[in-house]
C-alpha cells in the first residue's frame, strides 16, 4: 500500500495533495485557488448585489405572489455576502463603526441585528404591515405593544382572552392606572356599550382561547375607527397563513411565535406587526427602551420554523377538523369548540376574515375529576402548557394557561373545570382518536 503522506510520491502536488489521474494538478477548485475572504472570486463577489434583492425589493416582487411562496422567498432567504441558503446567525452584541461620521445601520444587538432584522421584516411581509418586530416571548410583545398606552387610558378587551394577558392588564397596568372592560366580543353591541370618554384602544383575540369565539375583526375595527382608538389583534390561533388583520384595518397584530410559527417546541418567542410607518416607530421606541429583544439563535430557529407553516398548518387543520367532528358525536362529551364545526355560531364571521378553522379544538368532559383522569391516561400528545407544535399538545386551561385568572371569573366566561384544550399536530390523527377514545372510557 503506497503511503501518500510521505510527500514522496509522484503524484502530489506542490502542497502535498495527491493529484487527478496521475497528473501533478491539485485536488483544489477554481473558486479555492481564488478564494477571497467570503468565499467568492473577486468576479463574484462584484456581481452579488446585482444577484440579490434587498428585502423592500423582494416584499414589492411578491406583493402578487401567493402566500406559500412568500413563505419561502422573504427577501432574507439567500445571504448576499455568501449566497449561503440561511440567514446567518450574528452572534454580536456590537459592532465596528468604520467611519465616525457616518454610522452603521447595526451598533449594539439591542437596537438591531441583522438576524433579527430578517425574521422582522419577515414576519411584517407575512402580515402586510409597515414593520415587523421580534421580542423574547408573546408575553413581550403583548406587554410592548400596551406600553402604548398612558396612565388614565381605557382598554375594551376580549373577556376569555389569554390568561397571561388578563394578569398583565388586571395586576400590571392596573397599577399604572391603565383601565380594563372585559367583553364579550361576539356581540359588536357590548364593544359600543363599553365606551368611555377615556377609551384609547381596543384588544382582540380571535378565535379567542381556550373557547374559540369568534370577533368580527372588521366590523370592530371600523367602529374603532371612528372613535380614533386604536386596535390590536392576538393572531397566534390563526397566524397570518389563515388570518390577517391588517387588512381587516386593524393597527397592531400580535403573536405568540412560540407557537403554530416556530412549530416545534424550542423556540420563545413573540411578534409585533404594525400598519403604519409611524406605529412602527412607536413599536421599535419601545422594543428598543424595554430591552425584550429576540436573541440571534432564536431569530434563526424562528426563521425556520415559519418557513414550514403552510404544510404543517394544513396537515394540523385536517386532522383538527376530523377530531373536533369525532368529538362533537360522543354523548359524554358536554361540548366541543371549533370554529369548523356548522353548530358554531361564530363560524360564518370567521370564514369571511379567515380562510381556515385553525388547529386547536376545546372540549367540556364534564368536571375536573374527569379532565384530571384523561391527563393521567393518554399517550400521545404531551400533556403541557402550549400549542402550534408538530407534536399535539393536550392543555387543562384551568390549571396551565388561565391558573392566573380567579375560577369565578372563570367560569363567567365559559371557561369551566372540565374544559381541555387540543392543539393538534401532525401526528395521525386515527390514531389520536384513538388514543382518546381510550382515556375517555369509563
Amino acid at each position: 500500500m503506497t503511503d501518500v503522506n510521505n510527500g514522496n510520491n509522484e503524484n502530489t502536488g506542490n502542497d502535498g495533495l495527491i493529484g487527478k489521474n496521475g497528473s501533478g494538478d491539485s485536488l483544489e477548485t477554481g473558486t479555492e485557488k481564488t478564494a477571497q475572504p467570503q468565499g467568492r472570486t473577486p468576479e463574484q463577489a462584484a456581481a452579488a448585489p446585482r444577484q440579490l434583492q434587498t428585502p423592500e425589493e423582494a416584499a414589492q416582487a411578491l406583493k402578487d405572489r401567493h402566500f406559500d411562496t412568500k413563505l419561502i422567498h422573504f427577501g432574507a432567504e439567500i445571504d448576499p455576502a455568501t449566497g449561503a441558503s440561511s440567514v446567518p446567525i450574528y452572534q454580536a452584541s456590537t459592532f465596528h463603526h468604520f467611519d465616525i461620521y457616518n454610522p452603521p445601520q447595526y451598533d449594539y444587538s439591542r437596537s438591531g441585528s441583522p438576524t433579527r432584522q430578517a425574521l422582522e421584516d419577515y414576519i411584517s411581509l407575512l402580515e402586510g404591515g409597515a414593520g415587523g418586530y421580534a421580542f423574547a416571548s408573546g408575553m413581550a410583545a403583548i406587554s410592548a405593544a400596551l406600553m402604548i398606552f398612558s396612565a388614565g387610558d381605557h382598554l375594551i378587551v376580549t373577556e376569555d382572552v389569554y390568561g397571561g394577558t388578563y394578569r398583565l392588564l388586571t395586576t400590571i397596568l392596573s397599577r399604572m392606572n391603565i383601565e380594563t372592560t372585559f367583553v364579550d366580543m361576539t356581540e359588536l353591541d357590548q364593544v359600543k356599550a363599553a365606551l368611555r370618554p377615556n377609551t384609547k384602544g381596543v384588544y382582540m383575540e380571535t378565535p379567542s382561547n381556550p373557547t374559540l369565539k369568534i370577533t368580527d375583526v372588521g366590523a370592530v375595527a371600523n367602529w374603532a375607527k371612528e372613535h380614533d382608538l386604536l386596535t390590536l389583534v392576538d393572531n397566534t390561533f390563526m397566524t397570518p397563513y389563515y388570518q390577517r388583520p391588517i387588512e381587516q384595518g386593524v393597527d397592531i397584530v400580535l403573536h405568540s411565535a412560540t407557537k403554530f410559527l416556530g412549530g416545534h417546541s424550542d423556540v420563545l418567542a413573540g411578534l409585533a406587526v404594525a400598519r403604519t410607518p409611524e406605529l412602527a416607530a412607536q413599536l421599535k421606541k419601545l422594543q428598543n427602551g424595554l430591552g425584550t429583544v429576540l436573541g440571534p439563535q432564536d431569530c434563526w430557529l424562528l426563521i425556520r420554523g415559519i418557513k414550514t407553516l403552510g404544510a404543517r398548518m394544513e396537515r394540523s387543520e385536517i386532522g383538527a377538523r376530523r377530531l373536533a367532528h369525532w368529538l362533537s358525536e360522543r354523548k359524554d362529551v358536554e361540548a366541543v369548540y371549533y370554529p369548523g364545526l356548522p353548530e358554531h355560531p361564530g363560524r360564518g364571521i370567521h370564514e369571511r376574515q379567515s380562510t381556515g378553522y385553525g388547529a386547536v379544538v376545546s372540549f367540556d368532559v364534564g368536571s375536573e375529576e374527569r379532565a384530571k383522569r384523561l391527563l393521567n391516561r393518554v399517550k400521545l400528545p404531551l400533556v403541557a402548557v402550549s400549542l402550534g407544535a408538530v407534536e399535539s399538545i393536550l392543555s387543562y386551561p384551568p390549571m396551565m394557561s388561565h391558573a392566573a385568572m380567579p375560577r369565578e371569573v372563570r367560569l363567567e366566561r365559559g371557561i369551566a373545570d372540565g374544559l381541555l384544550r387540543f392543539s393538534v399536530g401532525l401526528e395521525n390523527v386515527d390514531d389520536l382518536i384513538a388514543d382518546l377514545e381510550q382515556a375517555l372510557a369509563d
